[in-house]
């Protein structure tokens, strides 16, 4: 299969990038490698995914209607991962116009791009942050979608709406798989993960919400990555799929197994979860379970385990470290 993995620089985007490789399918990367955070961490990706045959990278904006079109024409794509984003709940709250540019009109382009190319197939990432404060647990797919908490969750409903009007009026076939708080090797700095390991290792203080009385269904990277692969080999129409592990964990909960892989204590500060927050996240992976043969196995305690080793293997936990957190 030959597949084109927009963000394929990021940290789910190269992980993907590398298991399509490893099982020898020819994969071209798209990455505009903008500096929200170290393009220095991105460039470190995509010279790992050089090493292998079969691959390319483009440097291309998703605003970039024209070079999109171009790529998608010459490449005789089977399939388009369409990972590439602006993410991050938090900071998208005064950055709408921006979310809007990139992951709306972004996506648009992608998809026009698909279509003038004969592109048949596109999995989308999309977030469990579009559930918002819904009541039901665990979160399923059929839920409504009308009240998201930010604009980067409502710029994510809006792709997966759009998918939709693609898939009715070109029959393109569109998956949208709905991430759950992904962790793991080449983790981004201003995720969770890695903010809170990378305080507790350097003695910095971190603000942990509601005293830790929130919960996320923590996802190890590689289950997430054989959920986008099994959708990616699957065409199924229109879809929307969770990817999560099933299994929200307490948030201080999460705190004390990082101490306890650091063998530091935690110096935190514990002011109330903004509006931007839902208590918890819980994925029904029922569907995808069942349509995709999606079974996470990594546990919480494994996947924190590798994470902390790479975090150590890239001289993170020393005085070299890269800074942390998303460029304004």
């Amino acid at each position: 299969m030959r597949v084109l993995v927009t963000g394929a620089a990021g940290f789910i985007g190269s992980t993907l990038a590398e298991a399509l490789l490893k099982r020898g399918d020819s994969v071209v990367g798209l990455d505009n490698f903008n500096d929200y955070y170290s393009p220095a961490r991105k460039r470190a990706n995509a010279a790992a995914l050089a090493a292998y045959e079969g691959f390319a990278m483009h440097e291309v904006d998703l605003r970039d209607e024209d070079g999109l079109a171009a790529l998608l024409a010459k490449g005789a794509f089977d399939a388009v991962a369409h990972l590439a984003a602006m993410a991050n709940v938090r900071y998208s709250i005064e950055r709408a116009p921006l979310y809007a540019d990139v992951n709306i009109r972004g996506t648009v382009n992608v998809l026009e791009a698909m279509r003038k190319a004969g592109v048949p197939h596109a999995v989308f990432a999309s977030t469990s942050s579009v559930y918002g404060n819904t009541e039901q647990l665990p979160f399923r797919e059929d839920d409504p979608l009308g009240r998201p908490l930010a604009p980067y969750p409502a710029s994510k409903i809006a792709g997966e709406l759009l998918g939709y009007t693609y898939h009715n009026l070109f029959d393109i076939s569109f998956t949208a798989v709905r991430f759950f708080s992904v962790y793991g090797e080449r983790g981004r700095p201003d995720m969770m993960p890695f903010i809170i390991t990378d305080c507790i290792a350097h003695g910095r203080t971190f603000s942990l919400y509601d005293a830790g009385e929130m919960y996320r269904d923590w996802t190890y990277v590689g289950d997430i990555v054989k959920g986008v692969v099994a959708a990616l080999d699957r065409p199924l129409g229109y879809e929307r799929l969770n990817l999560g592990r099933g299994q929200p964990v307490r948030m201080a909960d999460f705190v004390e197994l990082v101490e306890a892989l650091v063998g530091q204590r935690a110096r935190m500060e514990t002011p109330p979860a903004p509006a931007s927050e839902p208590r918890v996240t819980y994925a029904d992976i029922s569907r995808a379970s069942e349509l995709l043969d999606y079974r996470p196995s990594v546990t919480v305690d494994e996947g924190m385990q590798r994470f902390w080793a790479w975090y150590q293997q890239q001289g993170l936990s020393g005085p070299a470290q890269l800074t942390a957190g998303p460029k304004v």
